[in-house]
């Protein structure tokens, strides 16, 4: 099954207006930003920079002033897409002062916002705060400025949301994960980054979702790191009340096979299974590698498994 459902598209019908600007860390790696833009302006795109996009202050994109003024000029733009440059660390020390009911009116204008790792921040402040829709998908530097090209589905996956045309993605379950049929019907789609997700817990910056599919991926953690977090989820209550958790990709973490004595990330997506009732599936195609799907937080999705095979629908939103 592909990993994203597409229609056909013609890359010179799809010109839109794209803001970049940078929420969290700075932009260390000025060589990506440049062919990043570079990139998107090869496809035909009108590319706006922030003028505080390559601004440093600290670890961060400039202070937090700095940082709250450019997602409001970023609200105000006018843009088809908002992405960021980078992810990193700087967001939930803002979520307070962030310019809600701008982005809420520039979200019902048509702007997408889009990004991921600290971004999850972001899109979980946003649902929660106003309940419309942003999107986890790619960043400036790390998706469209790679040494490589970029990633066929990811590059296909954008497009699509420029051209209004996503309906869902598909991908392939291990085989250990074929005998379960699961069928979810109309449920709220959220998530993001674990690390993040878990630190905004017991804050107004987490949405309240019932009966919802949660997405989850990380980086650079230890599968006992992750396992702890999803326990703080658990006795939290969030984990019992979705209907389905989907596991995306956790990357870049180091086994220490004379301590961890076989104990892995399979160990955790095992014990995870013991705890809650909703269907744990895994492989999906989304976190800090090349390959990944855009998804909307917070829109309604339909799932469901038949036998390898995953498929998860939003249609036209």
């Amino acid at each position: 099954m592909p990993a994203a459902l597409m229609r056909p598209l013609n890359i010179s019908d799809s010109m839109a207006h794209i803001y970049i600007f940078s929420p969290s860390s700075a932009v260390r790696d000025k060589a990506a930003f440049r062919r990043g833009l570079k990139r998107l302006q090869a496809q035909g795109h009108q590319v706006e920079v922030d003028e505080a996009a390559l601004s440093s202050h600290m670890r961060f994109a400039g202070d937090d002033a700095t940082r709250i003024a450019a997602i409001t000029r970023a609200a105000a733009s006018g843009a088809n897409v908002a992405l960021i440059s980078r992810g990193g660390y700087g967001l939930t020390r803002i979520l307070p002062a962030l310019p809600y009911k701008q982005i809420a009116k520039a979200i019902d204008g048509g702007t997408q916002f889009v990004g991921l790792s600290d971004f999850t921040a972001f899109n979980q402040a946003v649902l929660a705060k106003t309940g419309r829709i942003t999107w986890q998908g790619p960043a400036l530097g790390e998706d469209f400025g790679c040494a490589a090209e970029p990633d066929d589905i990811m590059q296909a996956c954008f497009d699509d949301l420029l051209m209004e045309q996503g309906e869902g993605t598909g991908w392939q379950l291990p085989k250990t994960e074929a005998e379960r049929r699961v069928l979810v019907k109309d449920a709220p789609l959220w998530g993001g980054n674990l690390t993040v997700l878990t630190s905004l817990l017991g804050t107004p910056y987490f949405p309240q979702i019932k009966g919802g599919v949660l997405f989850l991926e990380d980086v650079g953690e230890h599968p006992y790191r992750l396992e702890r977090m999803l326990t703080q989820l658990l006795h939290a209550g969030v984990l019992g009340q979705q209907k389905a958790v989907l596991m995306g990709q956790f990357t870049n973490y180091k086994l220490v096979p004379a301590h961890d004595k076989g104990f892995k990330l399979n160990t955790v997506v095992d014990w995870l299974r013991s705890q809650i009732k909703a269907p744990v599936l895994t492989g999906l195609p989304f976190g800090h590698v090349e390959t990944k799907v855009l998804l909307p937080v917070g829109a309604k999705v339909d799932l469901v498994t038949e036998g390898r095979d995953a498929l998860m629908v939003w249609g036209h939103i």
